[in-house]
């Protein structure tokens, strides 16, 4: 069993096991099969939005060295829908994934390899031995160094063997739509339609099946341009823009284009896209003024300044300036007009904050959230949010919030105070990162399962699109209880009212898995759940109570060298659930080893982790190079533990963990 690359000897890769495969044409693999081929096994859940952007970085080493290097996806599931292989099989072609992909639902190789945070990277050579162990984004750069590495070392050796992979690609199974993500009504009727899957826009009628227009011309990427020429890539959300500011804007709706990291406006009349918000790439925490420089149209690097710190400007700040197309984003996932505020509110999923754009100064602003993942309540900068991927507005001006990890939905309050608008954050329904379930009743004992959207209905109750229970769930603020609408659904994403049909409101709901819009009546007495509340189950690291050593391992990749030249570029951020479990220890600070001292007066809890490190390309030892490519890796780990009197006084962790 393989539990960390030790330094000194080399370390035999454990079998694959697990339920099943997906993407092999029914034939079920081991390691045998792929030995002379370099293994890059990535241990990821299709919830989780760093897996997403892995998933991305990726693609461009499995194109560059697609005769030698074969990813392989071990799905370790979070949710408990996410271990349904039809689920599971409806992701794989969702996000367009053209590689092995194992289905390990009782994380038997999660275990086997010692992966405790979703995504895992770990690299096989052509023998069969594993030389590097990688947590987190951002690694892609280090990836290629060590990958041609491996191809001229083994190719001397005569272990390495050229030729195809065991990819066979499933049949698709879409029609005209290709798991939607959102829907917003328009003023004449009809229906303007995120088509996720094939990266465009479409304009249904109002029976939600006849295509009255398509915009964009339906290949991943980024162009702006006519309806028929402009890309996106994995829209998302979509708002309209009030009368008056779309005219002064010059377009009407506000798109958010997910992987492309940035907002689209698109004019009506004439279906012409243009990029409002933006420079394609992706913002990570605290990751200073990220600039473009861009060698080609769809792979941008970053260039990174910093203060003393060594990492810049923190991401809580909440000016990001006035200058709309020189600001990175993470990938945005919907988007609400806000009355009160007379902007945009958009969830930046991917640094698990709200921001807000003004589409008449440009400004991008964030407006709640730390950044950190997980659910704490209170004022919007000491707010935490996880992924949170839908938004909308009611009567009184808050916002409501599906925050999707946390299976939790929550709200965004507004008071005046003199410095302007002060913004507060609070729970209706969630308890934390690893708590979901399908449970009604009163709000606090009730669970939802990776929310994705929200509606406001026109009783001021609020409807919840349930992604992962299949359901619609409503929200009673005034009886503060949660009830179920509607179930049996494939995985919907998002949930509207439809006003546009004569008699009672109904709602209309986008199931992405089924590739369709549906209409659904409000019932009069809704249903009352009770399939009780669950927990993420992984295996706790039993821990001492007392001293614990905390140490991040990090090698900067061949090529590059830690950057140095404002102070210490690495960073740990340290807190728990319960707080009580750490009594010291906690905060930020630079380095990548921490004392921690565990309580013994709680039985156990998780440690939240935070590990950060700033390279550049230039050679240990020498100066980076003007304008060199920097890279900031980063990785957020949830890890359960026990307290146990024979338990382990030190916990190591893989950042980038080299043989």
């Amino acid at each position: 069993m393989t539990e960390t690359v030790r330094a000194g000897y080399r370390v035999r890769a454990s079998e694959l096991e697990g339920r099943n495969w997906l993407n092999t044409g029914g034939r079920q693999l081991g390691l045998e099969d792929l030995r002379g081929k370099i293994v890059l096994l990535d241990f990821w859940t299709f919830c989780c939005i760093n897996c997403l952007h892995v998933l991305d970085e990726l693609r461009p080493l499995e194109e560059k060295y697609s005769d030698v290097l074969v990813t392989v996806g071990v799905h370790s599931p979070k949710f408990e829908h996410e271990a349904d292989p039809v689920a599971l099989a409806a992701a794989v072609e969702r996000y367009e994934i053209h590689h092995p992909v194992l289905d390990d639902p009782e994380l038997t190789t999660w275990q086997a390899y010692a992966a405790r945070a979703w995504p895992t990277l770990v690299v096989l050579d052509p023998e069969g031995y594993i030389v590097a162990n990688l947590s987190g984004e951002g690694h892609a750069a280090g990836l290629d160094s060590l990958i041609s590495e491996l191809v001229a070392e083994h190719e001397a050796k005569g272990t390495l063997h050229r030729g195809d992979g065991p990819y066979v690609p499933a049949e698709p199974t879409a029609g005209n739509l290709r798991f939607p993500g959102k829907a917003v009504a328009l003023p004449e009727g009809t229906f303007l339609v995120a088509d996720t899957g094939h990266h465009r826009l479409v304009e249904l009628e109002a029976d939600l099946a006849t295509v009255r227009r398509v915009i964009g011309e339906g290949s991943k990427g980024w162009r702006d341009g006519s309806a028929g020429t402009a890309r996106f890539n994995e829209p998302q959300g979509v708002a309209v823009l009030p009368a008056a500011v779309a005219e002064a804007a010059g377009y009407d709706v506000v798109v958010a284009d997910t992987v492309n990291h940035r907002l689209r406006g698109v004019a009506l009349a004439s279906g012409t896209v243009t990029t409002v918000a933006g420079n394609g790439v992706q913002r990570l925490l605290d990751a200073g003024n990220q600039t473009k420089r861009v060698p080609g149209e769809d792979h941008p690097s970053e260039s990174r300044t910093a203060d003393a710190s060594g990492f810049g400007p923190s991401l809580t700040e909440a000016s990001l300036g006035t200058d709309p197309l020189n600001v990175s984003l993470s990938s945005p996932w919907d988007l609400t007009w806000s009355r009160t505020l007379g902007r945009l509110v958009v969830a930046m999923a991917g640094t698990h904050q709200i921001f807000t754009f003004d589409p008449l100064t440009g400004a991008v602003d964030i407006l709640a959230g730390t950044g950190l993942e997980g659910l704490l309540d209170g004022p919007g900068d000491r707010a935490w949010f996880a992924q949170s991927s839908g938004l909308a507005e009611d009567a009184a001006g808050s916002i409501w919030v599906a925050d999707s990890e946390t299976s939790a939905l929550r709200r965004l309050s507004f008071t005046a105070d003199d410095g302007g608008t002060a913004v507060s954050v609070d729970t209706a329904v969630g308890a934390g990162l690893f708590d979901f379930g399908f449970r009604d009743g009163a709000a606090g004992e009730a669970r939802l399962q990776h929310p994705l959207g929200v509606a406001v209905l026109p009783d001021g109750s609020v409807a919840v699109a349930d992604t992962y229970n299949g359901a619609v769930r409503r929200y009673d603020p005034v009886t503060n209880t949660v009830s179920t609408l509607a179930r049996g659904l494939s995985e919907p994403s998002d949930v509207l009212v439809d006003t546009t049909t004569a008699g009672e409101p109904l709602l209309i709901v986008v199931e992405a898995n089924k590739h369709e819009l549906i209409r659904l009546p409000i019932p009069k007495e809704a249903q009352s759940v009770d399939e009780g509340a669950r927990q993420t189950q992984r295996p706790a690291s039993p821990m001492a109570a007392g001293p614990v050593g905390l140490s991040v391992r990090f090698a900067a990749p061949k090529g590059q060298k830690l950057d140095d030249r404002w102070g210490d570029p690495t960073q740990l951020k340290i807190s728990s659930s319960p707080e009580e479990l750490l009594v010291s220890g906690g905060g930020t600070s630079t380095g990548l080893t921490r004392k921690l001292v565990l309580s013994d007066s709680v039985g156990g809890g998780v440690l939240h982790i935070t590990a950060r490190a700033a390279a550049c390309d230039g050679e240990p030892g020498g100066e980076i190079p003007d304008h060199a490519a920097c890279h900031l890796y980063q990785q957020d780990w949830g890890i359960p533990v026990t307290i146990d009197a024979g338990g382990d006084t030190a916990l190591t962790l893989d950042l980038r963990g080299l043989d």
